[in-house]
């Protein structure tokens, strides 16, 4: 297999990733990036410099702030191989990647470093019904709007809590595209535990501001606004019908042929997992997240996270993020020495904290109730993949299963084409209720490589990989 040597190799262009090959770049760091989009920017900024909208500025000024960043890397000369895949990395540091489209193929990088950069995923949000055609995540309709122009056809139900709710229910509005309802499962003890970060919230008045100023579009929209919904069940044969909600104990049903389903974001660990770094679990996220210093490196050395894969942050944090572990990486190949990288760490770090200010607060408001974090009723699907529900989960902790990987063994659980990524955190949480655990007793699966499928005609396949000059790009002309 061919060899594609370099000083750093950044997996990911999302912001977190650009920041850090623009930061590499200027400290002389030989870098190159790698993505698996067309286009770089990451899922908050996707396509901003090619949107197949008319008008990208219905999707606000947070999106539209992200094409000054994409601009600026696509001028910078940095290598850069979009639709590439990294599916295993080696304790060597050595990367297998497979490339798509014209002059694809399968090779391996070996870096001096490597930054992960990918970013976070939707939680898992296992309701009765949420398999059915016609339910999806927020998350995956706001990637279809950004990347095809693909709006709903139909007024869509959003249900769920966090930011992007609001935000994407806001998007919508404002491209003219009817939102039928906002169903909104944020506990009512929410904004009592998020009182007591209210100082730190204030720290970041921007975040706030930018909240209210969403809630009263939605309001002004006519958009109904259900608070504090306790349980949802999606009803129907086929597809989609109608949404069951409870609210003060009494249920409610409203006409839904879109469901769009939300509630926050996790870390992407599978990359992270697959390499042996160490994760902990983040009991105020509710998630597994690497173990990182104060560079974002990991216990395995010369290797990074940057962004939301360590931790959610948010996209204006994701970029000091990467920076900072871009100035670790100059500094120890000897591009920086120790006081321009500490004096270059200073205002990087002051960023990243007023950013990471307003975290607490949201974390606390939006913390996911355990009723949709763990379904009670035991029919409700845990592993989409396998079709393996909670009631087998359980079933399975009550046989003496301690853990997912015998979960996985017994069922197959997680091991369908996503890996777990849908149902892992969804699994341990089940299987530690049963046994009165903590999650971290539990652990989590042992991901293996291939982190994504790969076809056995691109493992086989042999590419001669271009000069990194003459591939500078792999941008559109």
């Amino acid at each position: 297999m061919t060899v594609k040597n370099v000083d750093l190799l950044i997996v990911g262009a999302g912001p977190a990733g650009i920041a850090a090959a623009l930061e590499a770049r200027a400290h002389r760091v030989d870098t190159m990036v790698l993505d698996e989009n067309p286009y770089p920017g990451g899922q908050i900024y996707r396509n901003v410099s090619h949107s197949p909208l008319a008008d990208p500025a219905v999707l606000g000024a947070d999106y539209l702030r992200g094409r000054a960043l994409v601009e600026d890397f696509e001028r910078s000369g940095i290598a850069y191989w979009p639709q590439t895949l990294a599916w295993q990395i080696g304790a060597d540091k050595r990367v297998s990647v497979t490339r798509q489209g014209a002059g694809g193929g399968t090779l391996q990088i070996a870096a001096k470093a490597i930054v992960i950069a990918g970013g976070a995923q939707e939680r898992p949000f296992p309701v009765p019904g949420w398999t059915l055609p016609g339910v999806m995540g927020v998350g995956a309709a706001q990637t279809l709007l950004k990347s095809a122009g693909l709006a709903p056809q139909v007024p869509a139900v959003l249900a769920g809590c966090g930011p992007l709710l609001y935000l994407f229910a806001w998007q919508l509005i404002n491209a003219g595209i009817p939102v039928r309802a906002i169903l909104d499962t944020t506990e009512s003890a929410g904004l009592r535990r998020a009182f007591g970060h209210v100082g730190g919230a204030l720290r970041a008045p921007g975040y706030l501001s930018k909240g209210l100023s969403l809630l009263r579009a939605i309001r002004r929209a006519g958009v109904t606004h259900v608070k504090h919904v306790e349980a949802l069940r999606v009803l129907g044969d086929k597809r989609a019908e109608a949404l069951e909600y409870t609210v003060g104990g009494h249920k409610r049903r409203i006409e839904a042929s879109l469901v769009l389903l939300h509630q926050g974001v996790i870390p992407n660990t599978q990359i992270t997992r697959s390499i042996g770094c160490d994760h902990a679990w983040d009991e105020a996220q509710l998630c597994w997240r690497p173990r990182l210093d104060a560079w974002g490196e990991t216990n395995l050395a010369d290797i990074f996270v940057a962004g939301d894969g360590g931790g959610i942050a948010g996209a204006l944090a994701a970029e000091p993020s990467g920076r900072l572990a871009a100035v670790q990486v100059a500094h120890r190949l000897g591009s920086l020495d120790t006081s321009k990288r500490d004096s270059r760490a200073l205002s990087l770090r002051r960023a990243l904290d007023r950013h990471g200010a307003i975290r607490p607060f949201l974390d606390a408001l939006y913390r996911p109730a355990e009723a949709f974090r763990r379904p009670a009723d035991d029919s409700t699907i845990v592993c989409r993949c396998e079709e393996v529900t909670a009631g087998d989960v359980r079933e399975m902790a009550r046989l003496g299963c301690v853990g997912p990987n015998q979960t996985k063994s017994f069922s197959r659980c997680g091991m369908g084409p996503c890996q777990g990524r849908f149902c892992g955190i969804t699994v341990a949480e089940l299987l530690a209720e049963a046994q009165g655990c903590p999650v971290p007793d539990v652990g989590y699966y042992r991901i293996r490589a291939p982190i994504k499928p790969v076809t056995l005609g691109e493992l086989a396949a042999a590419v001669t990989a271009p000069e990194i000059v003459g591939e500078r790009a792999g941008f559109p002309k």
